[in-house]
């Protein structure tokens, strides 16, 4: 799995190289969405073919999951879960936070994972049960409690059509605010996961069902030692309507929180 998880941290390297030299000093000048999604198209799809063949030559058998925030995740067999611009709003905005990501299921359950921002200089790597490291060393969480925690919080795409987690995300902000220093929108879903498992984040939660966006993340939160569960201190799945990733001392401290949400 070693010598996989290497090839795949080369390829995602390789498009991350190839984005950030397109990428615009200036943000992006789009009067209209229609124009905002041209543009975007015109680097991503480039980005996104390059990534499938890089990663289809190394796993020929896998299949590929196109739709990038589908809400549901195949059961069976192996399927590549990538998303070459994670973080477009940021990325056609001239800001350096988004990634490249690139992850491997496995019977619905990710197997290995690559989080890659390259203006950052900072790489995510993890395989199932072999721990997770940044730029290639060993990371785990920070101990922390609320009084000292670093929060962050996101909304997955379409959160405006459910009702439910939108009103989940206001009240469990309003919930956590006077808990913490600062609470933080830092860009993709995947790579602020990854940070609490760095220990750069304590902890990142996020309301309504985001599987795509949430799975690298997981992977490389839970093999850091940071505590993977929804809101409510439940294990998470991929069809969870919520997501908490957090180092262990301040885990218990939040879902005492949003439990109330």
């Amino acid at each position: 799995m070693q010598e996989l998880l290497d090839a795949v941290e080369r390829a995602v390297r390789e498009v991350g190289r190839h984005l950030a030299g397109r990428q615009g000093a200036e943000p992006l000048a789009a009067a209209t969405p229609a124009e905002t999604r041209a543009a975007f198209d015109a680097l991503d799809r480039p980005a996104a073919g390059l990534l499938r063949e890089r990663l289809t030559a190394l796993r020929p058998r896998a299949g590929w999951l196109d739709d990038e925030w589908a809400r549901e995740v195949p059961g069976d067999g192996e399927w590549w879960l990538c998303d070459a611009t994670d973080g477009a709003v940021q990325y056609l905005s001239a800001l350096p936070q988004w990634a490249v990501t690139a992850t491997l299921l496995r019977d619905g359950a990710p197997v290995l994972a690559v989080v890659h921002a390259p203006l950052a200089g900072a790489t995510y790597t993890a395989a199932a049960g072999g721990g997770a490291r940044l730029n290639g060393r060993r990371r785990a969480p920070r101990p922390r409690t609320l009084a000292t925690a670093l929060a962050a919080t996101s909304q997955p795409p379409g959160v405006a059509r459910d009702p439910d987690a939108l009103r989940a995300a206001g009240a469990s902000l309003a919930a956590v605010l006077p808990h913490v220093p600062a609470v933080r929108n830092l860009g993709p879903t995947a790579l602020q996961a990854a940070q609490v498992g760095s220990g750069h984040l304590t902890l990142f939660w996020q309301y309504g069902a985001d599987p795509a966006n949430l799975l690298p993340g997981a992977l490389l939160a839970a093999e850091a030692g940071a505590v993977v569960s929804d809101a409510q201190g439940a294990p998470w799945t991929p069809a969870a309507p919520s997501f908490l990733a957090a180092a262990p001392g301040a885990h218990a401290e939040l879902v005492a929180l949003l439990r109330q949400v």
